[in-house]
């Protein structure tokens, strides 16, 4: 296991296959294991070796670790600071404007940028090759062969050299790879093995960045062992789940394959309020809205979107494994709990806060507190509890009143004055994922309090922590 710490100016990736060959006796179990033992061994020595070589990725850096940093292009040199790297990356904007120079900064900040490399070997060697040697052996085995998915991440300050970067990297390496030979001695079964699975994951601070390695194939509830150890080994709470493949860290290099936008309220600035705190949803979500999904509910989907956006939280926290859900499975799920009609599935009809609840509860399991507001001026008054509610909970709040639907997602609120704003995501775009307009243009924004209808009534919706691992 792998700790990085995560006031990160850059993190150094490296991502490669290592080929994992053995022959395994198919009666002596002692002697698998002694022979996987052996093979990781060879392995280990492998990454040591002066075969090993680190290709920073989108770049003609080529880096030769083991034979005292040798690198190409020549300027790079062992004293070489790792963030002067990007300066030899290829950029997307690069590519797209048809700008071939990779000696171009990259205009992103460092604080959070990430440099990828490939994990490779070289196969061949100079001088003149020996002729082969074939022998025979007659015996019964197990010919097993299969590809170790490595992945390992590591910290680098804005002061650190190349060498030390390589050296940390090599250290990582060599350490997952003991950690995969843990792994597959655990999980072998005859002849048959599990291949290690490296994870990422973020921990509260200060724990930072931490890499686990879990049998591939093995879902998350026969895995509940072994998280329970890492909560304790990293003095975690034993109520939330930190270790569920659904929370692996999302490196801000690599797009989401769904396409829906994560977080757009990070990139904005939270406002100052005279003796103010800010109280925030924890963790990560999608933003939903109209017109997504091929599915045109423009006028009357708000609800649906905003529970939507409610349901991929439980499912990127790792509180559930199961997809977030349409519009005509929230509709059955209330035909299923008898509050509505079998017409009511392929309807256009509005639901409000109680349906969200009813719906959380009966496809998640999700239990949830319900507010009641008499006209929207009192919502003012409640800076105390929906504050409490994102600091025990961190859960996004679904609010009804009249007509509109809107998600909270946090609140700035002074308990010595009482002044209030409220982060609130809007399921009433229409437009395309595209975040500076969302943002811009306030479909993510901070609001007053009249934003809401102050003679409307309104009725909120906070959704409740499980208490799992």
């Amino acid at each position: 296991m792998v700790v990085v710490e995560s006031d990160t100016t850059i993190l150094l990736r490296v991502k490669g296959p290592l080929e994992f060959k053995c022959q395994l006796d198919l009666t002596d179990a002692l002697l698998r294991q002694k022979v996987i033992s052996a093979t990781f061994e060879a392995l280990r020595s492998q990454v040591k070796s002066d075969s090993c070589v680190l290709a920073v990725c989108n770049s003609p850096v080529i880096i030769w670790p083991n034979k005292r940093i040798f690198a190409t292009p020549q300027e790079i040199t062992p004293d070489t600071l790792c963030e002067d790297v990007h300066q030899w990356i290829q950029t997307d904007e690069q590519e797209t404007s048809g700008k071939r120079s990779a000696k171009k900064k990259s205009k992103k900040s460092l604080s959070m940028s990430v440099v990828n490399l490939r994990l490779m070997t070289e196969v061949s060697k100079p001088g003149p090759l020996s002729a082969p040697v074939l022998s025979k052996t007659v015996q019964k085995s197990h010919f097993l062969s299969t590809a170790l998915p490595m992945d390992c991440v590591v910290r680098a300050s804005c002061t650190d050299t190349i060498k030390d970067g390589c050296e940390r990297l090599l250290e990582a390496l060599t350490h997952q790879l003991c950690e995969m030979e843990k792994v597959m001695l655990q999980h072998i079964s005859g002849t048959t093995l599990l291949v290690p699975e490296p994870l990422h994951f973020l921990l509260p601070e200060p724990k930072g960045l931490v890499t686990v390695v879990y049998p591939a194939g093995v879902p998350d509830n026969q895995l509940e062992t072994q998280r329970k150890d890492l909560h304790q080994q990293f003095e975690l709470p034993d109520d939330r789940p930190y270790f569920r493949r659904a929370n692996t860290f999302h490196f801000p290099n690599e797009p989401y394959r769904d396409g829906y936008l994560r977080n757009p309220h990070v990139t904005l600035t939270h406002p100052s309020l005279d003796n103010g705190k800010v109280y925030m949803v924890q963790g990560i979500y999608s933003y939903h809205h109209y017109m997504q999904d091929r599915v045109d509910d423009n006028g009357w989907g708000c609800a649906y979107r905003s529970l939507q956006t409610i349901c991929s939280w439980f499912q990127q926290q790792g509180y559930v494994e199961r997809s977030v859900p349409t519009h005509k499975e929230i509709q059955q799920a209330l035909v299923d709990v008898g509050d509505k009609q079998t017409s009511f599935v392929g309807s256009r009809q509005w639901i409000g806060s109680i349906e969200v609840q009813a719906v959380l509860n009966q496809l998640l399991g999700v239990t949830s507190k319900i507010m009641f507001v008499s006209q929207g001026s009192e919502l003012a008054s409640k800076g105390r509890e929906l504050a409490n509610h994102f600091l025990t909970e961190g859960t996004p709040i679904m609010i009804g009143g009249g007509v509109l639907a809107h998600t909270i997602l946090g609140v700035a609120w002074s308990e010595t004055t009482g002044e209030i704003r409220y982060l609130i995501l809007d399921p009433h775009y229409t437009g395309a994922e595209d975040l500076q307009v969302i943002t811009d243009k306030g479909w993510c924004g901070w609001k007053g309090p009249d934003f809401w209808d102050q003679t409307a009534y309104y009725n909120l919706c906070l959704p409740q922590r499980p208490k799992i691992i």
